[in-house]
């Protein structure tokens, strides 16, 4: 095969989930219908063929996000490497007590005795399923202490980070968008963004709590993730043509944050933006602004602006959908506001 292979999200975190399992006997994938004979591979395609490949450490649950949850916690403070996939974010909500009373938690309690080495894949975003498949929920879960939080945009970081939290030996949250999978098929997204990348032959991570200036500017930094992200670099290509320099910083990482990276390019262009697409009330945007607020506050020259959905449900009709979820031209909006165009 050529080392210039172009992969999709899910087919890179497929094989990321396989070479895991191939270099650690004790990974194992756990989840509701990951591996169904002539099935999907999961929601999203992600595990398709791993019945397959790994039959034996292949478990297909329920659909008891409970049960799922409880049985991957078990798993892992004996010793194993749970890969525990739902198939929609929002039904986390199910698993709440075992994620946030026990997953978050028991290493802590424990004085460090017990490890939790649980890898967590959950898809999000809007994607014309309504408002009880649709939740962007990194907001509730930054507020866990004890789980790591990490949003991927593109193939190349999603395969590293993912292999980066197989390793990790502590709970890590990986949020994926639906709309950025790159699926095919039955499962191809309406709407899709193509977040595919080169993916090279050999072995690579991509840290957990390294964020990435995918876009060098002057005057505005915006700060995003996943699908949003995508958005803030059209939006930045747009205002370009309008003589507006815009930095693009990809946060990759919610929990642990990269301090760094976000105040050096606050300090660098004196102007922000933070764009997400949950509602703005408990977003996880607030806390980007509150550090910036606190330790950036002599370096800007405006106030932080926030671009997100409004505080209500996600819509189900697509025109509703489509003005609930920040779009390009809401972005450049807010970024000429605050450049002051």
């Amino acid at each position: 095969m050529s080392d210039e292979r172009i992969l999709t999200i899910a087919e890179a975190l497929r094989e990321g989930i396989f070479e895991e399992m191939e270099r650690d006997s004790r990974v194992f994938c756990i989840g509701e219908d990951i591996g169904i004979p002539g099935g999907w591979g999961g929601a999203f395609t992600v595990t398709l063929g791993i019945e397959q490949k790994f039959p034996e450490r292949t478990v297909n649950t329920p659909i008891s996000e409970a049960a799922l949850f409880g049985a991957a916690l078990g798993a892992a403070v004996t010793g194993l490497k749970p890969i525990a996939d739902v198939q929609y974010g929002d039904f986390l909500f199910c698993a709440m007590d075992q994620i946030v009373n026990q997953i978050s938690m028991m290493r802590y309690m424990s004085g460090g005795e017990i490890q939790v080495p649980i890898v967590m894949r959950a898809p999000v975003g809007a994607s014309n399923r309504g408002a009880q498949h649709a939740h962007s929920m990194e907001s509730w879960f930054v507020n866990i202490p004890g789980i790591k939080v990490i949003c991927p945009s593109n193939a190349y970081d999603a395969k590293g980070m993912l292999k980066s939290a197989v390793r990790d030996g502590n709970p890590v949250l990986i949020f994926e968008h639906k709309l950025l999978y790159g699926s095919k098929g039955a499962r191809a997204e309406k709407g899709g963004v193509d977040a595919s990348r080169h993916i090279p032959q050999e072995d690579y991570t991509v840290p957990i709590g390294k964020a990435a200036v995918l876009r060098e500017g002057t005057d505005v930094t915006i700060y995003s993730t996943l699908l949003m992200l995508h958005r803030s670099m059209a939006a930045a290509e747009e205002l370009a043509k309008e003589g507006v320099s815009c930095e693009v910083v990809d946060l990759r990482t919610l929990v642990p944050l990269d301090k760094d990276t976000i105040l050096a390019s606050a300090g660098k262009t004196g102007r922000t933006v933070v764009v997400e697409e949950s509602p703005k009330t408990g977003g996880w945007g607030g806390g980007i602004a509150a550090l910036l607020a606190e330790e950036a506050s002599e370096m800007l020259m405006a106030p932080v602006k926030r671009v997100s959905a409004p505080d209500t449900p996600v819509p189900f009709a697509p025109v509703m959908e489509n003005f609930y979820v920040p779009s390009v031209e809401k972005i450049m909006r807010e970024v000429r506001a605050t450049a002051g165009y």
